[in-house]
């Protein structure tokens, strides 16, 4: 069975990184408008209001963002639903620094509870037939350790997280090297121990795949009768293999794709497309 490293919790000297990148891009020079109105000294309370259901994700972004003064006290975790209108948190500090920092963490947050709330949707399809909902490469550009790390909040698994930690053999690939035996035994020639899976989008490409030694199949853009009639000759072919199905999969038909003996469905649409959750951050 082919598993890839789950990004289960963001580091936290790659969090500091990346937020004071952040506030950098907003803020170069200070915030201006915050600074002309709000005394230095100013202290207040502010509450973060979940505005939609959601499942929660990005609590390590606020918990991380502010320094030593500030008082956070957070009513959920990482992974809870969340009910319109729940208290998230109380964030107590600097009026300055809250309204500074404000946006960027309601930025990331929101998106990252967008990722993990639209994941368990799916999830909650397909885990009764045993079938794991996985991310893909198709993540926002600087954002995609928080992104994955919200599918596995909303109770999805991540498939491989770059280039360099899996072996995915696609039609280009096997132009390239001249056939799936080609481009497989290339690969092995690396002496990785990664996994080795290829795409195929025809039955008639499912032998030879197996024959040259993959550890699993990519079966692309399949209506589900047509990839039932494909799991069902993999099978036979070799009992023991990873048959993961993506493309066009989507709220709407997944409940076709979990019932044909697939091992995993990948979703491009839990990042590439997701509607952020709505929250919202009140003074009070």
């Amino acid at each position: 069975m082919i598993k890839y490293n789950q990004v289960k919790e963001i580091p936290k000297e790659y969090l500091v990184s990346k937020l004071n990148e952040y506030l950098e891009e907003d803020s170069p020079n200070g915030d201006i408008t915050t600074e002309g109105t709000v005394n230095p000294k100013s202290r207040i309370v502010a509450q973060l209001i979940a505005k939609d259901n959601l499942v929660l994700s990005g609590r390590n972004i606020v918990e991380t963002i502010f320094g030593s003064d500030s008082n956070i006290t957070f009513n959920f975790s990482d992974g809870d639903i969340v009910s319109n209108r729940d208290l998230i948190a109380t964030i107590e500090g600097n009026a300055i620094e809250i309204l500074r920092k404000e946006r960027i963490f309601l930025n990331l947050m929101q998106r990252m509870c967008g990722i993990a709330t639209t994941t368990r949707k799916y999830v909650d399809i397909a885990k009764p037939h045993n079938v794991r909902v996985l991310d893909t490469r198709k993540t926002t550009p600087g954002l995609r350790m928080f992104e994955k790390y919200s599918v596995c909040m909303g109770g999805g698994q991540n498939h491989r997280y770059d280039l360099s930690t899996g072996i995915l053999i696609k039609d280009n690939h096997i132009v390239a090297a001249g056939g799936v035996r080609e481009a497989v035994q290339s690969c092995k020639k690396l002496n990785s121990s990664l996994p080795i899976q290829i795409e195929v989008d025809k039955k008639e490409q499912i032998p030879n795949a197996i024959e040259s030694g993959a550890d699993g199949l990519l079966l692309d853009n399949m209506s589900p009768d047509y990839l039932s009639e494909c799991v069902k000759f993999a099978r036979e072919l070799k009992r023991e293999l990873f048959l993961e199905a993506s493309g066009g999969i989507t709220l709407q038909n997944l409940s076709g794709y979990v019932t044909t003996g697939i091992d995993a469905v990948s979703v491009g649409a839990l990042t590439h497309s997701v509607k952020s959750s709505d929250i919202s951050l009140k003074f009070i």
